[in-house]
Protein backbone atom coordinates (compact mmCIF):
# COMPACT_ATOMS: atom_id res chain seq x y z
CA UNK A 1 0.00 0.00 0.00
CA UNK A 2 1.11 3.56 -0.71
CA UNK A 3 0.57 4.68 2.88
CA UNK A 4 2.92 1.97 4.18
CA UNK A 5 5.54 2.80 1.56
CA UNK A 6 5.46 6.51 2.46
CA UNK A 7 5.56 5.81 6.18
CA UNK A 8 8.66 3.69 5.75
CA UNK A 9 10.28 6.36 3.58
CA UNK A 10 9.55 9.04 6.17
CA UNK A 11 11.35 6.94 8.77
CA UNK A 12 14.45 6.41 6.66
CA UNK A 13 13.49 3.26 4.78
CA UNK A 14 12.59 4.27 1.20
CA UNK A 15 12.15 1.73 -1.60
CA UNK A 16 15.41 -0.02 -2.51
CA UNK A 17 17.61 1.75 -5.10
CA UNK A 18 17.32 -1.18 -7.49
CA UNK A 19 16.25 0.62 -10.65
CA UNK A 20 12.78 -0.86 -10.28
CA UNK A 21 9.29 0.49 -10.87
CA UNK A 22 6.44 -0.37 -8.51
CA UNK A 23 2.95 -0.08 -10.01
CA UNK A 24 0.09 0.46 -7.56
CA UNK A 25 -3.63 0.95 -8.27
CA UNK A 26 -5.02 4.43 -7.63
CA UNK A 27 -7.57 2.99 -5.23
CA UNK A 28 -9.06 5.64 -2.95
CA UNK A 29 -6.39 8.25 -3.72
CA UNK A 30 -7.73 11.52 -5.10
CA UNK A 31 -5.31 11.66 -8.02
CA UNK A 32 -2.92 9.29 -9.79
CA UNK A 33 0.76 10.14 -9.49
CA UNK A 34 4.30 9.14 -10.32
CA UNK A 35 6.72 9.20 -7.39
CA UNK A 36 10.50 9.06 -7.64
CA UNK A 37 12.89 7.89 -4.96
CA UNK A 38 16.60 7.21 -5.40
CA UNK A 39 16.76 4.72 -8.30
CA UNK A 40 13.18 3.54 -7.75
CA UNK A 41 9.84 4.85 -9.02
CA UNK A 42 6.24 4.28 -8.04
CA UNK A 43 3.45 4.62 -10.61
CA UNK A 44 0.14 5.12 -8.83
CA UNK A 45 -2.47 4.62 -11.53
CA UNK A 46 -4.99 2.12 -12.81
CA UNK A 47 -2.83 0.76 -15.60
CA UNK A 48 -1.43 -2.65 -16.49
CA UNK A 49 2.07 -3.06 -15.03
CA UNK A 50 3.14 -4.78 -18.26
CA UNK A 51 2.10 -1.68 -20.24
CA UNK A 52 4.21 0.49 -17.93
CA UNK A 53 7.27 -1.67 -18.44
CA UNK A 54 6.84 -1.69 -22.23
CA UNK A 55 6.60 2.11 -22.28
CA UNK A 56 9.72 2.63 -20.17
CA UNK A 57 13.08 2.35 -21.93
CA UNK A 58 15.53 -0.01 -20.30
CA UNK A 59 18.37 1.33 -18.18
CA UNK A 60 17.00 4.90 -17.96
CA UNK A 61 16.46 5.70 -14.29
CA UNK A 62 14.90 9.07 -15.09
CA UNK A 63 12.35 7.79 -17.63
CA UNK A 64 9.24 7.55 -15.37
CA UNK A 65 9.32 11.31 -14.70
CA UNK A 66 10.37 12.34 -18.19
CA UNK A 67 7.90 13.86 -20.69
CA UNK A 68 7.57 10.85 -23.04
CA UNK A 69 6.33 8.46 -20.35
CA UNK A 70 4.25 11.05 -18.50
CA UNK A 71 2.58 12.03 -21.78
CA UNK A 72 1.83 8.39 -22.62
CA UNK A 73 0.50 7.72 -19.12
CA UNK A 74 -1.72 10.79 -19.14
CA UNK A 75 -3.09 9.82 -22.54
CA UNK A 76 -3.80 6.32 -21.24
CA UNK A 77 -5.81 7.48 -18.20
CA UNK A 78 -7.18 10.82 -19.44
CA UNK A 79 -5.17 13.07 -17.11
CA UNK A 80 -2.56 15.81 -17.37
CA UNK A 81 0.61 16.53 -15.44
CA UNK A 82 0.16 19.15 -12.74
CA UNK A 83 3.82 19.79 -11.91
CA UNK A 84 6.99 17.90 -11.07
CA UNK A 85 7.86 18.77 -7.49
CA UNK A 86 10.73 18.07 -5.16
CA UNK A 87 9.42 16.13 -2.15
CA UNK A 88 10.79 16.66 1.35
CA UNK A 89 9.87 15.35 4.77
CA UNK A 90 10.55 16.31 8.39
CA UNK A 91 9.88 14.56 11.70
CA UNK A 92 7.51 16.19 14.16
CA UNK A 93 8.74 18.55 16.88
CA UNK A 94 7.25 18.71 20.34
CA UNK A 95 6.34 22.02 21.89
CA UNK A 96 4.88 25.28 20.67
CA UNK A 97 5.84 26.96 17.41
CA UNK A 98 7.98 30.06 17.55
CA UNK A 99 5.20 32.01 15.84
CA UNK A 100 1.92 33.11 17.38
CA UNK A 101 -0.46 31.24 15.11
CA UNK A 102 -4.24 31.51 15.13
CA UNK A 103 -6.59 28.90 13.66
CA UNK A 104 -8.41 30.42 10.69
CA UNK A 105 -11.69 29.79 8.93
CA UNK A 106 -10.80 27.54 6.01
CA UNK A 107 -13.67 28.98 3.97
CA UNK A 108 -12.06 32.41 3.63
CA UNK A 109 -8.77 31.55 1.90
CA UNK A 110 -8.28 30.89 -1.81
CA UNK A 111 -5.15 28.86 -0.99
CA UNK A 112 -7.28 26.51 1.10
CA UNK A 113 -9.76 25.93 -1.70
CA UNK A 114 -6.88 24.99 -3.98
CA UNK A 115 -5.44 22.67 -1.33
CA UNK A 116 -8.78 20.90 -0.92
CA UNK A 117 -8.62 19.73 -4.54
CA UNK A 118 -5.76 17.44 -3.52
CA UNK A 119 -6.03 17.07 0.26
CA UNK A 120 -8.53 16.16 2.96
CA UNK A 121 -8.89 17.45 6.52
CA UNK A 122 -7.32 20.79 5.58
CA UNK A 123 -6.49 23.03 8.55
CA UNK A 124 -5.10 26.55 8.37
CA UNK A 125 -3.38 28.93 10.78
CA UNK A 126 -2.44 32.56 10.23
CA UNK A 127 -0.03 35.10 11.66
CA UNK A 128 0.84 38.65 10.60
CA UNK A 129 2.14 38.35 7.07
CA UNK A 130 1.52 34.68 6.42
CA UNK A 131 -0.42 31.46 6.69
CA UNK A 132 0.40 27.78 7.00
CA UNK A 133 -1.90 24.88 6.24
CA UNK A 134 -1.85 21.14 6.71
CA UNK A 135 -3.93 18.53 4.95
CA UNK A 136 -3.89 14.82 4.25
CA UNK A 137 -2.60 14.09 0.76
CA UNK A 138 -1.16 11.02 -0.95
CA UNK A 139 -1.30 7.94 1.23
CA UNK A 140 -2.92 9.92 4.04
CA UNK A 141 0.33 11.76 4.78
CA UNK A 142 0.23 15.25 6.31
CA UNK A 143 1.30 17.81 3.71
CA UNK A 144 2.23 21.43 4.42
CA UNK A 145 1.85 24.58 2.36
CA UNK A 146 2.75 28.11 3.40
CA UNK A 147 2.20 31.57 2.01
CA UNK A 148 4.02 34.80 2.86
CA UNK A 149 2.70 38.25 1.97
CA UNK A 150 5.05 40.18 -0.35
CA UNK A 151 5.84 42.84 2.27
CA UNK A 152 7.06 40.15 4.70
CA UNK A 153 9.31 38.20 2.34
CA UNK A 154 13.04 37.90 2.90
CA UNK A 155 12.69 38.05 6.71
CA UNK A 156 12.61 34.36 7.61
CA UNK A 157 8.85 34.06 7.94
CA UNK A 158 8.62 31.25 5.38
CA UNK A 159 11.13 29.17 7.31
CA UNK A 160 9.25 29.84 10.55
CA UNK A 161 5.94 28.77 9.00
CA UNK A 162 7.35 25.50 7.68
CA UNK A 163 9.01 24.89 11.04
CA UNK A 164 5.73 25.59 12.83
CA UNK A 165 4.00 22.89 10.78
CA UNK A 166 6.25 20.32 12.44
CA UNK A 167 4.59 21.12 15.78
CA UNK A 168 1.03 20.99 14.44
CA UNK A 169 0.51 17.46 13.13
CA UNK A 170 -1.76 15.23 15.23
CA UNK A 171 -0.23 12.25 17.02
CA UNK A 172 3.30 13.30 16.17
CA UNK A 173 3.20 12.37 12.50
CA UNK A 174 5.88 13.55 10.04
CA UNK A 175 5.23 16.47 7.70
CA UNK A 176 5.70 16.33 3.94
CA UNK A 177 6.35 19.26 1.62
CA UNK A 178 6.14 19.43 -2.17
CA UNK A 179 8.07 22.31 -3.74
CA UNK A 180 8.54 23.27 -7.37
CA UNK A 181 12.32 23.05 -7.95
CA UNK A 182 12.34 26.49 -9.54
CA UNK A 183 10.79 28.08 -6.45
CA UNK A 184 14.17 28.68 -4.85
CA UNK A 185 12.82 30.85 -2.03
CA UNK A 186 10.38 28.18 -0.85
CA UNK A 187 12.93 25.42 -1.26
CA UNK A 188 15.46 27.32 0.87
CA UNK A 189 12.79 27.97 3.52
CA UNK A 190 11.78 24.30 3.68
CA UNK A 191 15.39 23.11 3.93
CA UNK A 192 16.14 25.70 6.63
CA UNK A 193 13.13 24.42 8.60
CA UNK A 194 14.70 20.95 8.84
CA UNK A 195 13.03 19.09 5.98
CA UNK A 196 15.13 16.56 4.08
CA UNK A 197 14.75 15.68 0.38
CA UNK A 198 13.22 12.25 -0.25
CA UNK A 199 12.50 12.35 -3.96
CA UNK A 200 10.18 13.93 -6.53
CA UNK A 201 6.66 13.42 -7.79
CA UNK A 202 4.11 14.44 -10.38
CA UNK A 203 0.40 14.51 -9.62
CA UNK A 204 -1.83 13.75 -12.59
CA UNK A 205 -4.89 15.97 -12.39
Amino acid sequence: MLSELLTRAAHGDPPPPDGGVTVLPQGAERVPAVLAFTAHHVVLADVDPDWVRVELPADDLSAPLNPPFLTALCGRIGRQVNNIDAVLCAPPVRGRPELELRPADTRTHDRVRLAEEFRAEVRVWTCPGGLVLLGRGLGGRWEVAAEVDPAFRGKGLGRALFAAARTLTPAGEPVWAQVAPGNAASLRAVLAAGYLPLGAEALLT
